[in-house]
């Protein structure tokens, strides 16, 4: 194919990741490992994006040849990244179904603090919704249903409710007794 219509892909996503408001990176997945392939290319191109989106009203921004999608949340700010020529609207259900997964599962509390101290149930959120680059998933129910977290009332911790893990405690609470 021509380059003014490059051959279709399912790797969609190059990158995703969640910094605070003050630009600082929580959480980054980068798919495409020709991308920015150090870290400190990486967290150059995340300070830019966030220098460019912070303070603006839109949901959609183009730079260094990337198109990104963006929400803010009180204290937060969650971009997908995908190629110029990526269709915006798959980033953006993208952006919207990880939002609306991690807002169910944090309890519509989605602030720095309460993210922080659920980042393993986070990681298992983005990690059900984009593998290697490609869509899995862009409905909330059905990430939460696979990836079957829950924050306990007690601790605002997650609560495993998978079989695998349960099963696994049960043999080594059978070994220990023997």
């Amino acid at each position: 194919m021509d380059e003014a219509h490059p051959e279709p892909s399912l790797y969609t996503v190059k990158a995703v990741f969640i910094l605070d408001n003050d630009g600082n990176r929580l959480l980054s997945k980068y798919y495409d490992p020709e991308l920015y392939p150090s870290m400190k290319e990486q967290k150059n191109f995340e300070r830019n994006v966030f220098n460019k989106t912070h303070k603006a009203d839109n949901e959609i921004a183009f730079l260094e040849g990337m198109t990104i999608v963006y929400k803010s949340s009180i204290d937060l700010f969650f971009y997908v990244v995908g190629s110029a020529q990526e269709n915006e609207l798959m980033l953006m259900s993208v952006l919207n179904c990880l939002f609306d997964s991690l807002s169910q599962i944090l309890r519509k509390n989605v602030e720095r603090r309460c993210l922080l101290d659920n980042m393993d149930g986070v990681f298992l959120v983005v990690d059900e919704i984009i593998d290697g680059g490609v869509i899995l998933e862009s409905d909330p129910q059905q990430v939460l249903q696979k990836v079957n977290y829950r924050v306990t009332d007690q601790s605002d911790r997650f609560t495993c409710q998978s079989s695998l893990i349960c099963s696994s405690q049960v043999i080594q609470s059978l070994s220990a007794a023997l």
